[in-house]
């Protein structure tokens, strides 16, 4: 059975990391997985930043006694612009501090939109610019309207649909989001589409920060990521902590400080086949696989001492009246121990 659950609209505004009780949320299980959501809601939601997408903020998925999401902030302050070290926290800006398998669109209409004016960030809603000449995706932007958000929680999945019509900028559109655990598999699907209900066509970007937090441990060796191409990059990662080895990344050493590896990921093909990773550590026995119907745009890796972030990159380019569609699969399983 499918509840349906409308969620109310307002501004948006900052706030710091309290317990998971405290924020709404659903949970999830399909016998094999069980994951908790945080959910959309402008007045006490968890994440209520204009960089990622409201839904689907996946903050617990646990496995066979693994737990893959979680904060990689240890708490939220509103004068952080993205991220800083504070002794031995790391402290999020209100629109970087999110947790799981995030999206995060490309702006829309910022071009066009003069100081003052709107502009579009899919899964948030419209924007007021402010007067700068270049958008900031790490600023915190007024939500000038954040459409009308409706829910449906199932068992085993739960949908998200967002529908703006901000006639101010001539942009709208229908976005909807699926979480679906797969029957009687260690598996969560990820089911997107977009349709275009404006007058202007929506061309843009969206991504996957993918924001893994294995068990709470910092990322290290003997963790690797396998893509299926031959990695090509003008900027490799800093050679003490990680090299490119063919189509893998191996880590050589425990992150710690504020240590950073961080590459672009170049030589993949225009196939669908090679928009797939997977993130695998031995020592903690446990490992992910994400795979997607659609071809890279471009992809980056990027990680600290408490998080891996794969980034893979969709084009999106629709047509007023169109629909746009994109699903990832993400698989998770175990690794014996003593694997290489």
């Amino acid at each position: 059975m499918m509840i349906k659950i409308l969620v109310p609209a307002s501004m948006a505004v900052c706030i710091g990391l309290l317990p998971a009780a405290d924020f709404p949320s659903a949970e999830i299980a399909n016998g094999r997985i069980r994951a908790k959501i945080y959910l959309p809601n402008t007045q006490s939601g968890y994440y209520r930043g204009t960089r990622f997408d409201w839904s689907g903020v996946v903050y617990s998925l646990q496995y066979k006694g693994h737990n893959y999401y979680g904060p990689w902030v240890q708490r939220t302050d509103p004068k952080v612009r993205d991220f800083v070290y504070e002794g031995p926290d790391i402290v999020g800006g209100p629109c970087s501090s999110i947790t799981g398998p995030v999206d995060e669109f490309g702006q829309v209409g910022w071009e066009e939109a003069k100081p003052g004016g709107r502009f579009i960030k899919i899964g948030v809603g419209a924007l007021g610019r402010r007067d700068e000449d270049r958008y900031d995706n790490y600023r915190l932007y007024e939500i000038v309207n954040p459409g009308k958000w409706t829910i449906g929680k199932s068992r085993d999945s739960i949908d998200f649909t967002q529908e703006l019509a901000d006639s101010s900028s001539g942009y709208g559109y229908i976005y909807r989001k699926t979480l679906r655990l797969v029957k009687g598999q260690p598996e969560m699907v990820l089911e997107h589409s977009l349709k275009n209900t404006g007058t202007h066509p929506i061309r843009t970007t969206v991504y996957n920060h993918n924001f893994l937090v294995l068990d709470n441990q910092p990322p290290g060796a003997p963790l690797v990521i396998t893509v299926p191409f031959q990695i090509q990059t003008q900027r490799p990662p800093n050679k003490e902590l990680a090299e490119i080895r063919g189509n893998r990344i191996v880590y050589l050493k425990t992150l710690e400080g504020r240590d950073v590896v961080t590459t672009p990921l170049e030589g993949f093909s225009d196939s669908p086949a090679d928009n797939e990773i997977r993130i695998e550590n031995t020592k903690l026995g446990a490992g992910m696989k994400i795979s997607s119907d659609r071809p890279l745009a471009r992809e980056n890796l990027w990680s600290i001492r408490s998080v891996v972030g794969m980034e893979p990159f969709v084009a999106i380019a629709i047509e007023p009246g169109a629909e746009f569609s994109w699903k990832s699969t993400y698989s998770y399983y175990t690794l014996p121990a003593g694997t290489k």
